[in-house]
């Protein structure tokens, strides 16, 4: 592994930030587009209730992905903080915790989704005739989930470590061996819900065996010994980091799933028209969310260092790019709409109603460039606990609500409903300016305390 290369504490920002995030932004896409293979796949030669099954099942899966990265979102800025910091010894002890901790979070997980598969399904209100495919697709991901949690563990300490190339390939093999899966197990053997679920799990699986192969032949920086693979204090540490972030995600899922539901009321156009703009909207938000990535990796090398000021600079960096790109894309889905979501459908009735939704959502591509460059800025320097609170707040004060009023109107709008998501990242960007300027305040005041003494 080239070390000055992954070093971000020296060097040009913006080239490096660049560089960094590119894969990170390349394996993002990968991931959306592997979501989507399953679907289409299921839907050219399988069946209508398999589609449904595929979806209802894979949003239950992701839910406890998300989840786990969250956690795992923990270990990357903690390894780039201990990166920063030259101290090796304690990167290999968070990792042989982290090995640990979720080997045994994997298997508790594994049981709870294969016994309580039926009544998930049932709980996310699965059609009658897919039922039984959501609870064959959640069993069979949920007795492979620990190659799911191996892959985003592996990533994460890459990303901790500065090389976002890594997780790239590793995404990208998956994407592979995903595709030749559901081609052979849904187009040829025709296994439909079956074939999709263990297309999944036997990429992840390909995945994870090829990536340690590729691990071996690294120079890493930092060694794990058999002593350093146990339950160690380590763990608390990255959970007290990641544990915040892992919430706040559990409740955005949540959260979504709501938003879904009070538009499912609107009619079967508008709930379609809102499935196509969602998927729309996954792509729309690959910048944002590659941008965050990067950036609390970032950022924790600099915190580690002493370097503040390289650390706001690199904040607002991200700021200005994301910006620059959200605006681009931000117009695109406003005018555009549209055009994209005929991708998607023929129907001309869904199409004018994703059109709809993707009016008011167009702003949230810039918006959140700056939001989630705050929130990497703040996850960097472990303040974890506030980020999980800005994000419940602006979910339940202002999303949630603003959704729901606009969903109950005479004549409800899309559009309106749509607005809901940028109200709430403005109102998310308030709260960041205002705790931002309290916390720089406050470490300038350390500083000087420090000095004094």
């Amino acid at each position: 592994m080239n070390e000055a290369k992954n070093d971000f504490t020296q060097g040009n920002i913006a080239s490096k930030l660049i560089q960094f995030m590119l894969p990170i932004l390349g394996a993002l896409v990968l991931q959306a587009m592997y979501g989507a293979v399953d679907i289409l796949i299921v839907g050219k030669f399988g069946t209508t209730a398999g589609i449904s099954g595929v979806s209802t099942g894979s949003n239950m899966i992701n839910m406890i992905v998300f989840t786990i990265s969250g956690l795992s979102m923990g270990l990357t800025v903690l390894i780039g903080r201990y990166l920063g910091e030259k101290n090796d010894r304690k990167i290999g002890k968070v990792i042989g915790g982290a090995i640990c901790f979720f080997v045994a979070v994997s298997l508790v997980l594994a049981v709870l989704l294969v016994v309580l598969a039926r009544p998930f399904a049932q709980l996310m209100r699965a059609p009658e005739e897919a039922l039984d495919l959501t609870v064959q697709y959640v069993r069979i991901c949920g007795g492979g989930i620990i190659f799911i949690i191996a892959y985003n563990l592996i990533s994460s300490i890459f990303r901790g470590l500065g090389n976002s190339k890594l997780p790239l390939i590793f995404v990208a093999i998956a994407c592979v061996a995903n595709i030749f899966g559901d081609l052979l197990f849904i187009g040829v053997f025709k296994w439909n819900v079956i074939g999709a679920a263990l297309a999944t799990v036997m990429a992840q699986a390909i995945s994870v065996v090829l990536s340690l192969l590729i691990i071996r032949r690294q120079k890493l920086p930092f060694t794990v010994t058999r002593e350093d693979i146990r339950f160690n204090s380590q763990i608390k540490v990255f959970l007290r980091v990641g544990s915040p972030i892992a919430f706040q995600e559990l409740l955005t899922q949540i959260s979504f799933l709501a938003l879904c539901a009070f538009i499912n009321n609107l009619g079967l156009a508008a709930s379609s028209g809102y499935g196509v703009a969602n998927k729309i909207v996954s792509f729309v938000m690959l910048v944002p969310a590659s941008l965050m990535q990067s950036m609390a990796a970032f950022i924790a090398q600099n915190v580690g260092a002493g370097l503040e000021k390289r650390a706001r600079k690199t904040m607002l960096y991200g700021m200005g790019m994301g910006v620059a790109i959200g605006v681009f894309v931000g117009f695109g889905v406003f005018f555009k709409g549209d055009v994209v979501s005929y991708l998607f459908t023929s129907d001309a009735g869904v199409i004018v109603k994703s059109a709809e939704y993707l009016k008011g959502f167009a702003l949230e591509a810039v918006v959140t460039c700056i939001l989630f460059s705050f929130i990497g800025y703040f996850n960097g320097h472990n303040q974890t606990l506030f980020v999980m609170s800005q994000g419940i707040a602006q979910t339940f004060l202002v999303r949630l609500p603003l959704s729901y009023i606009m969903s109950i109107q005479p004549d409800a709008s899309l559009t309106n409903i749509g607005l809901a998501a940028p109200s709430a990242t403005v109102f998310g960007i308030i709260l960041n300016l205002v705790f931002y300027c309290i916390y720089t305040r406050r470490m300038s005041q350390d500083i000087k305390g420090t000095l004094h003494n």
